[in-house]
């Protein structure tokens, strides 16, 4: 019982700071729209605005590594697991310059969908191969004007927290931009709140890990198919690390394409 009224009171704290934090991003956004042309600034508060909601909430103890792999310079595709809606939150913790790529529903949800329109991040209707040809080309022209894109490619939360099959999306758009991967692991969010449901379970540490990027060069002769399946190996090979609390992957042997084969490569920059 104590559980769905703590979780009805952070619900409901999240519907009343929306309307507060709305109209500071809206003035955000009419102060900066004609000097700020990546709306950089806007996507600083979204992060702030997001991340009251991990710094708040005591039961959730994130930690961030590999935040000074982002080069601040580098419009990257970026790629995350997806275990809960709280992915979505925590990833803001980042504080880096991105666009997210998100479902069309997302954007009519009041103040929070409003926002995201605000901030120019990129709608897709799933399902269909028009809204998904207009997504790759609004997502390269985000990569050509020096903003990075933040996809999810199992394309869902999973049910279970296991890792599901990726989709072919975010990785056809590296080589078709011609720009790097940021592989980024989530941990702990599954057992924070799944996905069916929407009662906080309670205290969980969460991990944000921010792996090597991956050159475009790694991965341009390869076909999407192979390029899909390893980072999925490499995925899955770092939560395997993590669960077993062994060191990560990219402390050692490397996998395919993990981020241990890429040290050389960025020595060499």
């Amino acid at each position: 019982m104590l559980q769905r009224v703590l979780s009805a009171s952070f619900w409901l704290f999240i519907v009343v700071s929306s309307l507060a934090l709305f109209p500071i991003a809206l003035i955000i956004w009419a102060v900066t729209v004609l000097v700020d042309r990546r709306l950089v600034v806007l996507h600083q508060f979204t992060c702030f605005w997001a991340s009251l909601y991990t710094w708040l909430n005591p039961v959730w103890r994130v930690r961030v590594t590999g935040r000074d792999k982002i080069r601040s310079n580098v419009a990257y595709v970026m790629v995350a697991n997806h275990q809960s809606l709280l992915d979505i939150l925590v990833l803001f913790r980042l504080f880096v310059h991105y666009k997210w790529v998100s479902k069309i529903e997302n954007f009519r949800i009041p103040c929070i969908g409003w926002n995201m329109s605000l901030n120019r991040y990129i709608k897709l209707r799933r399902g269909s191969p028009e809204s998904i040809a207009q997504m790759m080309q609004a997502c390269e022209r985000t990569l050509v004007s020096g903003s990075s894109i933040m996809m999810f490619p199992e394309g869902t939360r999973s049910p279970t927290g296991q890792l599901q099959a990726f989709k072919h999306g975010a990785f056809s758009l590296a080589q078709r931009a011609r720009v790097a991967l940021l592989p980024i692991v989530v941990e702990g969010t599954a057992r924070a709140l799944p996905k069916r449901g929407f009662v906080l379970q309670g205290r969980h540490a969460i991990t944000i890990r921010v792996l090597d990027e991956i050159p475009y060069a790694r991965f341009a002769d390869l076909d999407v198919e192979t390029l899909t399946r390893q980072m999925h190996d490499l995925f899955a090979a770092e939560l395997a690390a993590g669960r077993a609390g062994a060191p990560s992957r990219a402390a050692g042997e490397p996998v395919g394409l993990s981020a241990a084969s890429l040290a050389s490569d960025r020595r060499d920059r």
